[in-house]
């Protein structure tokens, strides 16, 4: 994938390619005797946070159910 001391434009344009859209993770590259030899993607999801109201608010209307 490169030649020492030197990234490939393959290289350069795969790893840019991962970076796209990524909101949240990470792009982790292996070096193995000077040459790239792995790239990993790892993205991650990210969900809204809730107050404490709106939880507490929710549990009470949970409990509050009647049976059937």
């Amino acid at each position: 994938m490169t030649i020492k001391g030197r990234l490939d434009q393959q290289v350069m344009e795969k790893i840019a390619s991962l970076l796209e859209g990524l909101e949240f993770g990470t792009v982790q590259i292996t070096v193995h005797d000077s040459q790239i030899t792995q790239i990993d993607r790892l993205e991650k999801h990210r969900l809204p946070l809730q107050s404490k109201s709106s939880v507490t608010s929710l549990t009470k209307k949970t409990k509050s159910r009647p049976e059937k």
